[in-house]
């Protein structure tokens, strides 16, 4: 059962969960292009910095299991609150990293607390939005990637390249403490899921249930393999294009800010083909055209800067869009009263994915003679397969209602018919 807003409350809740999604999608992509700079201020080499990209996403998948047994158990505006001071408080532990040791240790924090954001943050979409507007929804949460990529990632590097690489998470204590008082006054109290809670000692057979549950696991594995393809390439692009294209660090904002651009016009647009067109058919388009700027960028010949800047806001644009029918057609998996649960963990799952692909990608690339990063065309040629799989594997992932039996249909109806 959703809530009924009035279209105002609606749009307001919509854009200040987007902008709570913006600061943990900023969180988590600025590190990318400070990676050159974290590289040099603590004399690291690519595959360890992977490690700490990956150190964020395991522990994210982490706090977001663990979140699948008490997420349903809990007012939704409380755990969100609770969860997003713990966020801000784990960026301040990263500004204040003196040394590569503890800025892993507070990045893996950064997980911890992040990790659970995303799931809550869907619940309370999926508590609000019926499901025939959900897609649209989706679409404007989506464009927290757009926000980010257009504002908080290049406002970042560029923070970053002029005060240091520290200065991006001090932004975003003060970004997350003023929409965390923000929150506190839009997000309204949902405790519907709340008539149907588990008791405590049947939480741990739930949550076998379901994680092992053939429905939600075809819809876990697409998201591994969609998020272990995605992060093969995206961690190691402003690194390729420092070392490899001798592009300055503070030019790497305009290309974030081209893509977000892009993708902010794009996600919404996207979001609403898919509730017309379905999720399945709209997924398995932008996939297969996301193919071609992923193997371009891992096979990136030398262009001048304004020609890079407009390929990487197609590029951004090709990896979005695969992102925004496949979240809204998860939301469609699970049971009403499991949704929070399922999300937590998917979440998890998504992490994990997360986590792995960047590591793996760490491990296959490795350092030239003249500082160049090699081996990045492997890691594309093995995203572009695991693509393609997702687009094979979504014709199994089912929703909840399609399994549904039919209602009896009446003669005269049959008739008319």
């Amino acid at each position: 059962m959703t809530l009924s807003l009035t279209p105002l409350r609606e749009r307001t809740l919509l854009w200040l969960l987007a902008l709570t999604q913006f600061t943990v999608i900023m969180d988590f992509m600025v590190m990318m292009p400070l990676g050159p700079q974290i590289m040099h201020a603590f004399a690291i080499t690519p595959a360890a910095f992977a490690t700490a990209v990956s150190a964020y996403s395991l522990c994210s998948g982490l706090s977001g299991l663990l979140a699948a047994t008490y997420i349903d158990r809990f007012d939704r505006r409380r755990l969100l609150q609770v969860a997003y001071a713990l966020f801000a408080l784990s960026n301040l532990g990263c500004a204040l990293a003196p040394n590569f040791h503890l800025l892993l240790a507070a990045r893996a924090f950064a997980g911890l607390t992040g990790g659970v954001l995303g799931s809550i943050v869907m619940a309370i979409v999926s508590d609000v939005i019926p499901v025939a507007r959900r897609g649209a929804a989706t679409g404007t949460i989506m464009t927290a990637f757009s926000i980010a990529a257009i504002a908080g990632v290049p406002a970042g590097v560029l923070l970053g390249a002029r005060f240091g690489w520290s200065t991006p998470f001090l932004l975003l204590v003060v970004l997350s403490v003023a929409i965390w008082l923000a929150g506190s006054r839009v997000v309204p109290s949902l405790t519907g899921h709340l008539e149907q809670r588990t008791p405590l000692a049947e939480i741990v057979p739930r949550l076998w249930q379901l994680l092992t549950l053939p429905r939600h696991l075809k819809a876990f594995g697409l998201t591994f393999t969609m998020m272990t393809a995605h992060m093969m390439v995206i961690p190691f692009i402003s690194p390729m294009l420092v070392a490899n294209h001798h592009i300055a660090p503070q030019q790497i904002s305009w290309l974030y800010m081209a893509g977000g651009a892009s993708t902010l016009l794009t996600a919404r647009a996207v979001g609403r083909l898919s509730d017309r067109y379905g999720k399945h058919r709209i997924f398995r388009l932008t996939a297969l055209v996301s193919l071609a700027p992923v193997l371009i960028v891992t096979h990136l010949p030398t262009l001048p800067f304004l020609a890079l800047v407009a390929f990487f806001a197609v590029f951004m644009i090709g990896m979005s869009s695969r992102m925004v029918p496949l979240q809204a057609l998860l939301t469609t998996i699970p049971e009403p009263s499991r949704r929070g649960a399922f999300l937590s963990a998917n979440s998890a799952v998504q992490a994990l994915g997360t986590g792995i692909g960047a590591w793996f990608g760490g491990l296959l690339l490795s350092t030239g003679a003249n500082g160049t990063i090699v081996g990045y065309g492997e890691n594309g040629w093995i995203a572009a397969a695991l693509t393609c799989v997702t687009v094979l594997w979504v014709t199994q992932v089912r929703g909840a209602s399609d399994n549904a039996p039919a209602a009896p249909v009446s003669a005269a109806a049959a008739a008319e018919s």
